[in-house]
């Protein structure tokens, strides 16, 4: 283990505090020497708050008001001498809270499986190579790799930095971003005047840099005051709160009508311990208490099959809104491409070149093009001043590198940047390390380039940068001629901007470089602007980037789902419109509007013009914030992704925030509600498909639930008012809620989506759980419901004043109650197909759940030890055929409706 300084180590020397962690300051520790101090210090995490015990889990299920009310009307039952009916209750009870329990569990381990997926990843160097872990295996002597958007992960001493600032609200409140540098401060330097540290807990704003992690978890500085940090409680998503808000309603309404019943039961004469219990009983059953429960599982069920289709969802709401999406505004590199970069073009001033090869395997040829376009001999780059500058200046300004991997190559870092290494290798150039980087201007949107500067080895200093055409091409005095440096004229300038477009729109990316030779020493007064000046451009190069193969049919999609998907890249507009044309998202007739043209548009114009516009090239992070708001000014949910720190902003302000899980930076990740774990524009697509499949599984149990429940109701009411005996005893009544309510249920929840699910118009977002016609055909099924249980009732008994036939009758309504329901779950899978056009089997767990309760039932009237618990009169005998034929039918009369009058289309 590393030794402890006695001094603080923001206030040791570089070089001491590599000797005290035992580490390399540039090929940090190795495999084997992290997995050791992470065996010996433990991981890198704060102490956390214990789970909840499961034994206090199991005793909160009796905490309900539900299960106190069938508390009573057990001690009722065992007051009145009915000891069997009171010992079934109390197995109810314990089965109703087993079940809750084992839902919590299986939703709380569900949503902590997708919070270690979701846990913070960091880049640390080890045995010289860059490496994403997570946070929590990070030790002391790692050495950290830090860009712009990462957060860190543990209280670091700066080894190296360029133009580095971090934000450290968090840990010492001050809001703007902290510039850092390495070096030695006094030991009694305060926490936010330390510049040559950087803490876990921060964001790193801007810039680069490598740190030797010097303190983790509880040791460091946010661990110190990690005592004071809150824990929240989960929250409820809105569709929770709004079914909380129904199942209260609907208990005023069950307990107004049980209370009818009971008064009416009551006027009749009847005994009043069996009226009491009865209602008691019809009052459980009836009230859906369980529904929020459910809706946890089903959300948590569908957050996994979410993650199986590459989203890892980070707010529950957002589910509940992926149904309601009507704009998608999207990335185009890495999302609606490959995100595959290799160099296919390079112009300079007195040449065009073909590059041949493919992928990151650095072989291949530059081949002459000549007037006509055709490719000539092959060409060493060597022979060709401007050439081989332009490759050596593409592989130094950037951070990636591309190694061998198995079979073939691997890139590490930015796409882009790595298509220009590749290419310089393919050359046979490469950096020198005798011109070493020691200061770099990191990209941003505003800038719209990157710069590095090298030292030669006469130790003069030359500024290097990439960007895009137009930008870069501002910033030049002079072009480099076969070597020579001469003035860059007017004409010279259109010339270099009509070979870009012409790049574009053969659907390349375009990149520009250019050199500065920097006199005397270094100076950064002013800025960035101040000195990417005079610059002497090299060239531009062409790089495709493919369109994914499933994004068109994901475009295609979203168009008949009633969705409008929208490209905003920072790309050349020709080339945005090149892939956006063959993508499906736009036509010959449109075309991309950049950056500048929105800023001449008020936001009032902006949201007019938005509904005409596709393709979106050249813009800035604001000018995405204000597409967002526009669309959201017309009333639209818009989803929007991102993977920069830029895009934070707008990702925060839209309905639905997508980050990039491959390239998205932490800020970004922090500020989505979703998380695409395979960075592809088709796995929006199937969150939107997976989203709308949810909230219509949670609201076909929903129906299913309060059907049910409603054509029990309905039952006891008109037997009451018609001056019946009770078509259901307590206990029955109780077994049904078990029985029919639980599995099958949930079962609805794991329904797949409807095949049809995405030719539909998106959900409204305000729209009611239970909208009128749902309620009103809610009602209609729980009606036809408790006509077949009349029917069967009647049937048995015919008025007969013998009490062995109400027994009899009973016993046959309490079986065709409970086919019917398991029956009717059947027609719940959906409101618009029948059951053999989705197909019986394609929810295994329906099946499985309607076999069980049923052979469930069938156990509790057939076997003579529980006829007696249940107030069975006998077992049914040849009577099974009516009881089977009666219960199929509010599940034919449903299905056979769906048939004759099948949905038009949306």
């Amino acid at each position: 283990m590393p030794d402890q300084p006695t001094a603080p180590w923001h206030a040791l020397a570089v070089d001491e505090i590599v000797a005290r962690l035992a580490t390399d300051p540039e090929r940090g520790l190795t495999a084997a020497e992290a997995a050791a101090r992470l065996a010996g210090h433990g991981e890198n995490r704060l102490r956390e708050q214990p789970p909840e015990p499961r034994f206090r889990k199991l005793v909160r299920q009796f905490r309900e008001v539900v299960v106190w009310i069938l508390l009573v009307a057990a001690v009722i039952a065992a007051a009145t001498g009915d000891y069997a009916d009171a010992a079934v209750i109390v197995a109810i009870v314990l089965v109703n809270a087993l079940i809750g329990f084992f839902q919590e569990e299986r939703a709380q381990t569900a949503l902590s499986a997708l919070q270690r997926m979701a846990a913070p990843v960091a880049t640390v160097v080890r045995d010289g190579v860059p490496v994403v872990l997570p946070a929590r295996e990070i030790v002391p002597g790692d050495l950290l790799s830090l860009a712009a958007g990462d957060a860190v992960a543990a209280d670091a001493r700066i080894v190296g930095a360029f133009a580095l600032r971090v934000q450290e609200a968090a840990l010492t409140g001050e809001s703007a971003p902290v510039d850092k540098e390495a070096g030695v401060m006094p030991a009694a330097t305060p926490l936010a005047e330390r510049t040559a540290t950087v803490h876990a807990g921060t964001v790193v704003a801007a810039g680069r840099a490598t740190a030797l992690v010097v303190a983790t978890g509880m040791e460091t500085e946010l661990g110190r005051i990690a005592g004071l940090l809150g824990h929240t409680r989960a929250e409820q998503t809105p569709l929770q709160r709004r079914l909380a808000e129904l199942g209260r309603w609907l208990i005023v309404i069950c307990l107004a009508v049980v209370g009818v019943i009971l008064a009416l039961e009551l006027a009749r004469g009847g005994r009043v311990a069996d009226v009491l219990l009865r209602a008691v009983s019809l009052a459980v059953a009836a009230v859906p208490e369980g529904l929020p429960a459910v809706v946890t599982v089903v959300l948590a069920i569908g957050l996994e099959r979410l993650v199986a289709r590459g989203t890892l969802v980070r707010r529950l709401p957002s589910v509940e809104t992926l149904g309601s999406v009507t704009v998608i505004c999207t990335d185009k590199t890495g999302t609606l491409t490959r995100d595959e970069m290799t160099v296919r073009a390079i112009e300079t001033a007195t040449a065009r070149y073909a590059v041949t090869g493919s992928g990151y395997a650095p072989h291949g040829e530059f081949r002459e093009r000549g007037a006509d376009g055709a490719e000539g001999a092959a060409v060493p780059p060597a022979t060709r001043p401007d050439l081989e500058r332009l490759l050596l200046v593409g592989a130094r300004c950037g951070n990636a590198t591309v190694q061998p991997a198995g079979d073939g190559w691997r890139a590490i870092g930015d796409p882009t940047e790595a298509a220009l290494v590749v290419a310089a290798l393919t050359g046979g150039v490469s950096a020198d390390p005798s011109w070493p980087v020691v200061y770099e201007l990191p990209f941003d949107s505003q800038r719209q380039r990157m710069s590095v500067i090298v030292r030669t080895p006469a130790g003069r200093h030359v500024l290097e940068t990439k960007g895009a055409p137009e930008a870069v091409l501002a910033r030049c005095a002079a072009e480099a001629r076969d070597g020579v440096v001469v003035p860059l004229s007017a004409a010279r300038r259109g010339e270099i901007l009509a070979a870009a477009a012409r790049l574009a729109e053969g659907a390349l990316r375009v990149l520009a470089l250019a050199y500065r030779e920097l006199p005397g020493a270094i100076g950064f007064d002013g800025g960035a602007e101040a000195i990417e000046r005079d610059l002497v451009h090299l060239g531009v190069v062409g790089m495709i980037d493919p369109p994914r193969d499933e994004a068109r049919a994901a475009v295609a999609t979203c168009r008949s789902a009633g969705i409008r998907p929208v490209m905003i890249t920072g790309d050349h507009p020709a080339t945005a419109l090149a892939i956006g044309r063959e993508l499906g998202l736009a036509d010959a007739a449109n075309r991309a509007v950049t950056g500048g043209e929105i800023a001449g548009l008020t936001d009032a114009a902006l949201a007019a013009a938005v509904g005409e516009i596709a393709v979106y090239a050249r813009v800035t992070a604001e000018d995405k914030l204000r597409i967002v708001r526009a669309w959201q000014r017309r009333g639209e949910v818009v989803a929007m992704t991102g993977d920069g720190v830029n895009d934070a902003p707008a990702i925060r302000e839209a309905d639905i925030g997508i980050a990039m899980g491959k390239s998205g930076t932490f800020v970004t990740r922090e500020a989505a509600d979703m998380v695409l774990t395979d960075d592809d524009f088709a796995s929006i697509v199937g969150a939107v498909e997976e989203g709308r499949g949810i909230y219509d599984n949670i609201q076909k149990f929903i129906h299913y639930l309060l059907a049910c429940n409603a054509g029990e109701v309905m039952v006891m009411l008109v037997a009451a008012l018609a001056g019946w005996p009770a078509p259901l005893a307590a206990i029955q009544i109780l077994w049904l809620n078990l029985v029919t309510d639980c599995l099958p249920a949930l079962a609805l929840g794991l329904e797949p989506p409807e095949p049809d699910i995405m030719r539909r118009p998106p959900r409204p977002p305000q729209e009611a759980v239970i909208t009128r016609s749902r309620g009103i055909m809610i009602l209609g099924h729980g009606a036809l419901v408790a006509a077949v249980m009349l029917v069967a009732f009647w049937l048995s008994w015919r008025g007969s004043d013998d009490p062995a036939a109400v027994e009899r009758a009973r016993t046959t309504t309490f079986c065709v109650a409970a086919f019917a329901q398991l029956f009717f779950a059947v027609a719940c899978r959906s409101d618009r197909s029948t059951a053999p056009g989705i197909g019986f089997f394609r929810n295994p767990a329906l099946v499985g759940a309607i076999v069980i309760s049923g052979l469930l039932q069938a156990a509790v009237v057939t076997l003579p030890l529980a006829r007696p618990w249940f107030d069975v009169a006998g077992d049914l005998g040849h009577a099974w055929g009516p009881v089977l034929g009666l219960a199929l039918v509010p599940v034919t009369v449903i299905e056979v409706g769906k048939w004759l009058a099948p949905p038009s289309a949306p």
